[in-house]
C-alpha cells in the first residue's frame, strides 16, 4: 500500500496485457542526489529541483543563506537553504534559457544542454542584479508557467473568478500571437490526426457571447463522460462517535482510498474513446507518471463531496501527538497551504463533470513524459481536448469569458502538488490531510450559502 502513496511501477498487466517489467535507468540529481527523473534545463535532476530552479528564475527571486553558503545539498536538506540550493543548480549547469516563456510544460528548447558561466555572472544572478538589467524587457506570464508551483496565491491566479494581474500582463500580445480559427478548432476537434499545429491553444482571446455546441464537441464530451465512474466511492469510512483514530489506522485508510482511485483510473483508460490510437507502453508511462495528480484532481471535484465530508469526519477523529506536530516538515506546509488554495478555488468554480472529464484527460495526455513512442499523436489528442474543453465552456458559461483559463490554469499547480507529496515522509501524511480537511471544512461552512458540493452533479454547476 506504502507504494500507492509514494510511487507505482505500471506494468501491462494492469491494462489486461502480458509482458515483461522495463528496467528504468536509476539515475541520481546532480543537485540533491534524490532520484532523477530526466535531463531537465540541461542537467540530470529531480522534479523537486528542476520545479525549485524554474521558480527561481522565473519570478526572479533572491535568497540569502544564513551561513557560510556551503550548507549541504541532500534530499532531506535542500530545503533548508535556498541561496544554497539555486548557487548549485547554476554551478552545475542549469540553463536558465531552457525555461519556457509561453506558459506551456517542458523546456524551451529540448537541444539546449547545461552551461558554464563565470563566477561573476552567478554572482548577477545571485544578487538579484540580473532580473534588476532586464526591468525594461517586457514582462512574461512566470506565474502561468509548466509544472511549477504557479497558480498559487499572490503568484498567478487571484482568489477568485477574477484573471490575476500576473495572467492579464500578456493577454493583448497573446491574443495577436496565438489566436486561432474556428476552423483551426474543427480541425482537431473532428480529425484523428490533424495537421502539425502552428499556434498553441491561448487562454484568453475568445469571445463570450451565446452560441451552440460544436457537434464533435457534443460527441467526445459524451464520451469521456461515459468512460468516468462516478460512483460514490465504496472504501468505507464511517467511525464510531467516541472513538479515536490512530496515526496507523488514518494512514491505512489513505492507503486504501489510493487503491481504490487508482484501480478507477486503470479501469477509466480501458473506456476512453482514443484506447486503441496508442501503445501500452504509451499508457503505462503515462499512467505512472500521472496517477498522483488523477487521483488528486478526483478528489479536488467529483469526489470532494465525500472527502470533506466522510474523511474529514474521520480525520476530526485523530488527534496528532506534539512530537508529530513538532517534526512536520516545511514541505508539508507548502503542500497544505496549496492543497487548502485548490480545494477552495474548486468550490468557487463548482466544476461540471465534462469540465472535470476534460481536465482529466488533458493532464493525463502529457506528451513531455520521456519514453513515449507516440510524441505526435499524444499532441493531437491533446490539442484534440483542449478546444473541446474551451467549445464546451464558452457554449456553457457564456458570461464566464474567464472560465477555461481559470480550470486550465489549475492543472498544473495540481501537477506541482502531487510531484511535492512524493517529498513528504510518510508519518505526515495523516497530519497533512488532516489539517487541509479541517481547515477547508471550516472555511466553507462559514460562507456557504447552500448545500451544494463543490462538484455538481449535472452539467452545470449550481449558483
Amino acid at each position: 500500500m506504502v507504494d500507492k502513496i509514494h510511487g507505482t511501477d505500471f506494468s501491462k498487466k494492469h491494462f489486461g496485457m502480458t509482458a515483461n517489467d522495463e528496467q528504468a535507468e536509476q539515475r541520481s540529481c546532480l543537485i540533491c542526489g534524490d532520484r532523477a527523473t530526466g535531463l531537465h534545463y540541461g542537467i540530470i535532476s529531480c522534479e523537486g529541483c528542476k520545479g525549485f530552479f524554474k521558480r527561481s528564475i522565473c519570478n526572479k527571486r533572491i535568497y540569502r543563506c544564513s551561513r557560510d553558503k556551503n550548507c549541504e545539498m541532500s534530499r532531506k536538506q535542500r530545503n533548508r537553504c535556498q541561496y544554497c540550493r539555486l548557487l548549485k543548480c547554476l554551478q552545475m549547469g542549469m540553463n536558465r534559457k531552457a525555461i519556457r516563456e509561453d506558459g506551456m510544460p517542458g523546456g524551451r528548447n529540448k537541444s539546449i544542454g547545461p552551461v558554464q558561466i563565470s563566477d561573476e555572472e552567478i554572482e548577477r544572478i545571485m544578487s538579484g542584479q540580473e532580473f534588476k538589467d532586464d526591468a525594461n524587457m517586457p514582462e512574461h506570464t512566470w506565474g502561468n508557467n509548466g509544472d511549477s508551483d504557479h497558480s498559487s496565491p499572490g503568484n498567478g491566479v487571484s482568489d477568485g473568478n477574477q484573471p490575476s494581474p500576473v495572467s492579464t500582463l500578456s493577454s493583448n500580445r497573446s491574443v495577436e500571437l496565438n489566436g486561432y480559427t474556428a476552423a483551426l478548432r474543427e480541425q482537431y476537434i473532428g480529425n484523428a490526426m490533424a495537421q502539425h499545429y502552428q499556434f498553441l491553444p491561448h487562454l484568453f482571446g475568445y469571445a463570450a457571447q451565446p452560441r451552440s455546441l460544436y457537434p464533435q464537441s457534443h460527441t467526445l464530451i459524451s464520451q469521456l463522460v461515459a468512460a468516468e465512474e462516478l460512483a460514490p466511492l465504496g472504501t468505507p469510512m464511517l467511525i464510531e462517535d467516541g472513538y479515536r483514530v490512530t496515526q496507523v489506522e488514518l494512514f491505512a485508510l489513505l492507503c486504501r482510498l489510493a487503491d481504490e482511485l487508482l484501480f478507477r483510473q486503470i479501469s477509466w483508460i480501458k473506456k476512453l474513446p482514443f484506447f486503441c490510437e496508442l501503445s501500452i507502453e504509451d499508457y503505462t508511462r503515462l499512467l505512472s507518471a500521472t496517477w498522483q495528480e488523477l487521483i488528486l484532481l478526483a478528489c479536488l471535484t467529483v469526489y470532494s463531496a465525500q472527502v470533506l465530508g466522510d474523511l474529514a469526519n474521520v480525520t476530526d477523529k485523530y488527534t496528532p501527538s506534539d512530537d508529530e506536530l513538532q517534526s512536520f516538515s516545511e514541505d508539508g506546509m507548502e503542500v497544505m497551504e496549496k492543497l487548502i488554495y485548490l480545494f477552495r478555488k474548486f468550490h468557487q468554480l463548482k466544476v461540471s463533470n465534462e469540465e472535470y472529464a476534460c481536465m482529466k484527460t488533458i493532464n493525463f495526455l502529457n506528451q513531455d513524459i520521456r519514453g513515449l513512442t507516440n510524441v505526435t499523436q499524444l499532441e493531437q489528442l491533446n490539442k484534440r481536448y483542449w478546444y473541446v474543453c474551451q467549445d464546451y465552456t464558452e457554449y456553457k458559461y457564456p458570461h464566464q469569458p474567464k472560465r477555461f483559463p481559470e480550470i486550465m490554469m489549475c492543472l498544473p499547480e495540481i501537477r506541482c502538488i502531487a510531484g511535492k507529496l512524493v517529498n513528504i515522509p510518510l508519518e505526515q501524511l495523516p497530519l497533512l490531510f488532516k489539517a487541509v480537511l479541517h481547515s477547508c471544512k471550516s472555511s466553507l461552512n462559514n460562507y456557504r450559502t447552500s448545500s451544494s458540493p463543490c462538484v455538481t452533479k449535472g452539467t452545470a454547476p449550481a449558483n
